[in-house]
C-alpha cells in the first residue's frame, strides 16, 4: 500500500444530499467577504452578496460604520434592493409595502393606513449578520465556527502589509463568471501547483522553478517570484520591466504573486501592482459562480497602469487555460472509472483541504455515496 493520501472522492462533486450538507455545515460557518469598504465610500452606498439562498447587504451609515444585514423585509420578506451596488439615499423603502428603514437598519416608517399602530418598531429593525472587517474587507458569516478572519490569516500579516490593503479602492466592478462544475474542482484546481508547468505556459516563462506552496491550519499560501530573465512573451516582458515601479513593496516583494486560499472558498491574489479576490460561490451540486474584482492602491502613474493592463493580459490567458482543465477534471469525475487518486508529496494544499472537508464532514472519507435508509 502506497503511503500516499488520497484525493476526495468523485461522488462528492455532483452528489445533491452531499451538497445539501456542504450548505448546511461548511458554508454556513464559512465567511463570506461582501466587498471592501471603500466600495461604499458615501452614506447610502450598498453592496450585496447572494450566496445558498442567503442574501446580504453591506450598508454605508449616516455615521460612517459599514453594517451588514440581511436583504430582506422584516414585514414579508421582499428583497430590498437589486443588484450588485447602488445607493438607497438617507432611507431604504421596501418596494413591496413601503416599509422604511434608516442606515443603521432600524425601521423608521409603516405607513399609517396599513394599520400597523401597535407595531414596535424598535423590534423589527433589519437583521444583522455577523460580519468581520479585516484590513478593509468586509466579511460575514450565518452560523459560529471557524476562527475569525484576521486569526486565519495572522501567519501572513507581516507580508500582507506592505500591500496597503486598507487604501485599496475598486479597480471596475464585481465580475460573475459561472461554470458548470462543481465548487471544490474550482478550488483544487487554485491549489494545484503541478499543473502549472503543464498547462500554463506563461506563468511557467515567468515564474520558472520558485513556484511553491504550503498549507496552513485555515489559510494555504502559494507564491512564485517573476524571473528577471526576458520573457519570449511580449505581454510577459513588458510586465516584468516595469515591477520596478511598486517601491511601497520591500525588493523582494516586487517581483513576487502571491496567492492565499481561505477556507472554503475564497482567494486572494496579491500582486505588486494590484490586489484581486475570487470567491467559489456554489449554485448547484455542478454550478459555481466565480465572483471576482481588482484593488488597486491610489497611483496614476503611466508605468503602473501598464502594469495593471498587461497582468489583466496575462491571467486572463492563465484564466482560459483554467476553465478548460476544470471542465476535464468535472466530466471526469462522472464515470464509474474513477473513485479517487494518489496525491503527490507536493500537493499539500490539496490534502489539507481534504482534511478539513472530512473532518466538517465525515462522508467525506466514503469512497462512494451511503445508501439512503429505508
Amino acid at each position: 500500500m502506497s503511503g500516499l493520501e488520497q484525493s476526495l472522492p468523485a461522488w462528492i462533486y455532483s452528489d445533491p444530499g452531499f451538497f445539501e450538507r456542504e450548505r448546511q455545515t461548511v458554508f454556513r460557518t464559512g465567511w463570506q467577504v461582501v466587498c471592501h469598504v471603500n466600495d461604499v465610500p458615501n452614506a447610502g452606498d450598498y453592496q450585496t452578496l447572494d450566496i445558498l439562498g442567503e442574501r446580504v447587504i453591506a450598508l454605508r451609515g449616516d455615521d460612517g460604520a459599514v453594517r451588514c444585514f440581511h436583504n430582506a423585509c422584516r414585514h414579508r420578506a421582499a428583497r430590498l434592493v437589486d443588484g450588485s451596488e447602488g445607493n438607497c439615499g438617507h432611507r431604504l423603502v421596501c418596494p413591496y409595502h413601503a416599509w422604511s428603514y434608516g442606515l443603521d437598519g432600524s425601521l423608521k416608517n409603516v405607513p399609517r393606513w396599513q394599520g400597523f399602530e401597535d407595531l414596535d418598531l424598535a423590534a423589527h429593525g433589519l437583521k444583522p449578520v455577523e460580519q468581520e472587517v479585516w484590513r478593509g474587507f468586509v466579511f460575514v458569516r450565518f452560523a459560529p465556527g471557524l476562527p475569525s478572519v484576521a486569526e486565519m490569516m495572522a501567519p501572513y500579516e507581516a507580508e500582507i502589509e506592505p500591500h496597503g490593503f486598507e487604501d485599496l479602492q475598486p479597480q471596475g466592478r464585481v465580475t460573475l463568471r459561472p461554470r458548470p462544475v462543481n465548487w471544490k474542482n474550482v478550488a483544487d484546481n487554485y491549489a494545484d501547483g503541478l499543473h502549472i508547468p503543464v498547462a500554463h505556459p506563461g506563468l511557467t516563462r515567468l515564474f520558472g522553478p520558485t513556484y511553491a506552496m504550503e498549507a496552513g491550519a485555515w489559510t494555504d499560501r502559494l507564491w512564485g517570484d517573476i524571473t528577471e530573465t526576458p520573457s519570449s512573451n511580449w505581454v510577459e516582458r513588458n510586465y516584468q520591466a516595469l515591477l520596478g515601479s511598486f517601491d511601497h513593496l520591500p525588493p523582494e516583494g516586487r517581483r513576487r504573486w502571491l496567492y492565499y486560499r481561505l477556507w472554503p472558498n475564497l482567494a486572494f491574489d496579491v500582486y505588486p501592482d494590484q490586489v484581486d479576490f475570487m470567491q467559489f460561490i456554489p449554485v448547484s451540486p455542478t454550478e459555481t459562480l466565480i465572483r471576482e474584482i481588482a484593488y488597486v492602491r491610489p497611483d496614476a502613474r503611466r508605468e503602473v497602469k501598464a502594469a495593471r493592463y498587461l497582468n489583466w493580459r496575462i491571467n486572463r490567458q492563465v484564466n482560459a487555460e483554467d476553465t478548460v482543465l476544470i471542465q476535464r477534471v468535472q466530466d471526469g469525475m462522472a464515470t464509474s472509472g474513477y473513485v479517487s487518486g494518489p496525491l503527490g508529496p507536493s500537493e499539500v494544499c490539496l490534502a489539507a483541504f481534504a482534511r478539513r472537508l472530512k473532518a466538517q464532514i465525515p462522508e467525506a472519507a466514503l469512497d462512494h455515496a451511503p445508501k439512503e435508509a429505508a
